[in-house]
């Protein structure tokens, strides 16, 4: 296994790539606490405080598919490094600020958000032109899913660090700067830089004119509606079972059963269409969520954790190669970026719908919010498949859809 993701990551700017987005998504991962903490430290009260956290992840939710679609249009270098600045400027904004005057804080994590450079989008569009086409891209695709289960946990323990280091304020600077610099690192490298998406067909709906990806977009929602639950119904169970760190270590086993899934799903190849594939996918995540209602003790949990998170990095890998079948040419990270709303619109209201379970009905019922997610999402690929596998039902790129495509850039040039 680790000698197959050696060989993808000593390709020519592939772990570049791949280390300069994640630095570059940072702020996703450290951006809800810092502004909390923040606030808190301002004497913000935590209604308000929770409130600008949730308007962040909003306005990140609005601009990735605004900037995807410029990034198809005028290229990465461009969009992506004014986009950085801008959401850096917005976090100093919020760290000279505070809390008051209120206009101007809303308007700082509102241009946090908007402005975040579409980096996951931007990275699964240059994967086929850095590697080629086929089962490369999609071990690539899952180290990309495994990598994140990584960051989201860095991101929360880079806050605390710099936290006890300075202060409050710099963390939210921090965030920004680290946004700026992993965006740095990928547009100024050749593939970034010679990237350019095929030519698109003029249409106001852009990429979500096609029925397929629009098939996917509904899936990753409920999705993230299980994702959402998970870390709160977390938080539930641990105030159940003594408090302390049983949330965290729950979060963490879950995390740990992603990554593991992810990368022995990369190590291997696989046959026949991804969409067929991710149906079976959807399947064991729906089915790996219930056994969490049953809300043993800490030993116990801890496994059932771990199980319910060994089909997301697959699936979510497995989605990505599907989204790039199906969205309409000229629109790919456009595409992307869709899945990445429609995951995170549906991780908030996961979170918040899990919220209201736990306050009624215990932790049991906040897991209940996450089995559901996880069964509507595996229904909804169940009970579509035929648009998904149709040619005629799709985006008609599906015509090119088993064309291999060479690497387009010169193994001899160093990343």
């Amino acid at each position: 296994m680790a000698s197959g993701y050696g060989d993808l990551l000593r390709a020519p700017y592939a772990a570049r790539l791949l280390g300069g987005t994640l630095l570059g998504r940072l702020p996703n991962a450290m951006a809800a606490l810092a502004i909390v903490l923040f606030l808190r430290s301002q004497h913000a009260g935590y209604g308000l405080a929770g409130t600008l956290s949730a308007l962040y992840g909003l306005a990140v939710a609005v601009g990735q598919p605004l900037l995807g679609r410029a990034v198809d249009r005028r290229g990465q270098p461009r969009v992506m490094t004014a986009a950085a600045l801008l959401s850096a400027a917005g976090f100093a904004l919020l760290a000279v600020t505070g809390p008051s005057p209120l206009p101007l804080a809303v308007l700082a994590v509102v241009l946090a958000g908007v402005a975040t450079p579409p980096l996951e989008g931007g990275l699964r569009a240059l994967w086929p032109a850095v590697l080629g086409e086929g089962d490369r891209v999609q071990k690539a695709y899952a180290l990309d899913a495994a990598a994140q289960e990584v960051m989201f946990s860095l991101g929360p323990l880079l806050v605390t660090v710099v936290i006890a280091a300075v202060s409050q304020a710099a963390a939210v600077v921090l965030t920004g700067v680290l946004g700026v610099a992993g965006t740095l690192v990928v547009v100024t490298a050749r593939p970034s830089r010679e990237w350019r998406a095929e030519e698109r067909e003029p249409h106001w709906l852009g990429a979500l004119r096609s029925r397929g990806l629009g098939v996917l977009l509904g899936a990753c929602f409920f999705v993230g509606i299980a994702l959402g639950a998970v870390s709160l119904a977390a938080v539930a169970y641990g105030d159940a079972h003594g408090g302390g760190p049983v949330a965290a270590y729950v979060l963490a086993a879950n995390g740990a059963g992603a990554l593991a899934g992810g990368l022995g799903y990369g190590a291997r190849t696989w046959s026949g269409v991804p969409e067929r594939r991710l149906r079976l996918l959807s399947i064991g995540l729906a089915l790996c969520y219930p056994p969490l209602v049953l809300v043993p003790g800490p030993a116990a949990m801890l496994p059932l954790a771990a199980l319910s998170g060994v089909f997301l990095a697959p699936a979510l890998a497995c989605a990505f190669l599907v989204v790039d079948r199906h969205a309409p040419a000229g629109t790919v990270t456009e595409a992307f970026s869709w899945v990445v709303t429609a995951i995170g619109v549906g991780a908030s209201l996961g979170t918040a719908a899990a919220g209201v379970a736990a306050q009624h009905a215990g932790d049991a019922a906040a897991f209940g919010v996450a089995a559901g997610g996880g069964a509507v999402a595996m229904l909804v690929l169940l009970c579509t498949g035929r648009i998904l596998t149709d040619p005629n039902l799709g985006s008609g790129r599906e015509k090119d859809r088993n064309r291999v495509v060479e690497p387009r850039f010169s193994t001899t040039h160093q990343a």
